[in-house]
């Protein structure tokens, strides 16, 4: 059975390779740290199917270094002690290279599996890269981040997919002995999303509907039919990704723990990164829970701080424990009101000036011109309270924060109609 077309049209050197020419091309940072043979540590980050797994490879051949890989999905602290003993074992390869240790989905990995690798890229017993689809910035630890070039890569624009569409009809022996014409490709550009990978994934769907012999004209139709039968059930990167993680951020905000829990469930059997799913939690509970429940976003983030320590399969647990917890929650989103509402008045009064009892006055030049004159001292008053307008003059009464209608709430309202009458009328 032959190699999946995305397999067979993998390139070897830099001349094969489409996009990217921001890193790639002619006196571009990469191309001259391969041609100087001077290789250094460096992440690559961007999307799916963009040619960082390939690029790796690109790197460390043309270069004649060892390659050694890892997954950070299957790998381990154990995994990747071996590959340091295997490196240090074998010494300096052939021309005095250093090998080169290629980690896939880096952002998996914990903290500790992070520090095994500090010493070893230190002392120079391999060069690292790593691949990420996640910032870096947040899920590589300092100490490691600070030692590696970060390089953006960039999903590919609908010329780089012109070219490898091309590329695969002319280059790829089995493509090459078909009868395949090409009659459109918005369909075939659409749903591959500047995706490499899915491109040529979903050439292989549509060759493989077809009898030997028979002609295959590919049109958008033909394109949205064989996807149709053929599509994966859950795609990291495509419309059912975003289905998905729709409906389980609604089920969460409607109070639904049940379908919370399944869209959980389908998310992570089709792969998501767990680390995704609990941002997405962070962000819930202080746009669609906030004051109602306060104790919901601690309980957020405590969830993506072990997930990120224990990765999976364990983070399953801390995941489903927190989306249950929210989906079970009070909700109030009175706190993403008042943020997106005092945002809109701010743009609109940049020039609004703060009262001068409120300003410091660090100088006698400022004390004289009356800054800080007049300001109240809160504690000094009873109920560590005072009457006082913090707004600018053009601004005073506005009402931003609105408590909604829950316990919690009801509490800080009443506080509030006891502190501000003016503002909050029983």
């Amino acid at each position: 059975m032959p190699a999946p077309l995305p397999e067979r049209m993998r390139p070897h050197s830099l001349d094969g390779y489409v996009g990217q020419r921001h890193l790639v091309g002619e006196g571009c940072v990469l191309r001259n740290m391969i041609e100087s043979g001077n290789l250094t540590s460096f992440i690559l980050w961007g999307p799916p199917g963009v040619g960082k797994t390939t690029l790796a490879r690109i790197v460390a051949q043309s270069a004649g270094r060892e390659f050694y890989t890892l997954s950070a999905v299957s790998s381990g602290v154990k995994e990747v002690r071996e590959v340091i003993d295997k490196s240090r074992s074998r010494g300096l390869f052939g021309s005095g290279a250093t090998p080169v240790l290629f980690i896939d989905e880096i952002h998996r990995f914990s903290k500790s599996q992070q520090d095994a690798l500090l010493g070893a890229v230190e002392d120079g017993t391999f060069v690292l890269i790593g691949a990420t689809t996640e910032n870096p910035s947040f899920e590589v630890i300092t100490p490691l981040l600070s030692r590696c070039q970060v390089f953006v890569l960039k999903s590919l624009e609908k010329e780089d997919l012109e070219v490898l569409l091309r590329k695969a009809l002319a280059e790829d022996e089995i493509l090459r002995s078909l009868d395949i014409k090409v009659v459109e490709t918005d369909a075939l550009f659409r749903y591959s999303s500047g995706d490499a990978r899915k491109l040529l994934n979903i050439l292989d769907i549509i060759v493989a509907s077809h009898r030997v012999g028979e002609q295959i004209l590919i049109d958008n139709n033909l394109v949205t039919a064989s996807l149709q039968e053929n599509v994966a059930i859950y795609d990291k990167s495509g419309e059912m990704h975003y289905d998905i993680i729709s409906a389980f951020i609604k089920s969460v905000r409607g109070s639904d723990p049940n379908a919370a829990v399944y869209y959980l469930a389908r998310m992570l059997v089709g792969g998501e990164d767990p680390l995704f799913i609990a941002r997405r939690l962070c962000i819930l509970a202080a746009e669609d829970i906030g004051l109602a429940n306060p104790n919901a976003l601690l309980l957020a983030n405590a969830c993506f701080q072990t997930v990120h320590n224990i990765g999976m399969p364990e983070a399953r647990i801390p995941l489903s424990e927190t989306t249950i917890y929210l989906a079970t929650s009070p909700k109030s989103n009175s706190a993403y009101l008042a943020i997106n509402e005092a945002m809109e008045v701010a743009r609109k009064t940049q020039t609004s000036s703060v009262p001068l009892y409120l300003r410091n006055a660090p100088t006698k030049l400022m004390e004289e011109l009356g800054y800080a004159d007049g300001y109240k001292y809160a504690h000094d008053y009873p109920g560590h309270f005072t009457d006082l307008e913090f707004l600018p003059s053009d601004l005073s009464g506005t009402v931003f924060y609105s408590p909604a209608d829950n316990q919690k709430e009801s509490q800080l309202l009443s506080r509030l109609e006891a502190l501000w009458p003016k503002y909050y009328k029983k």
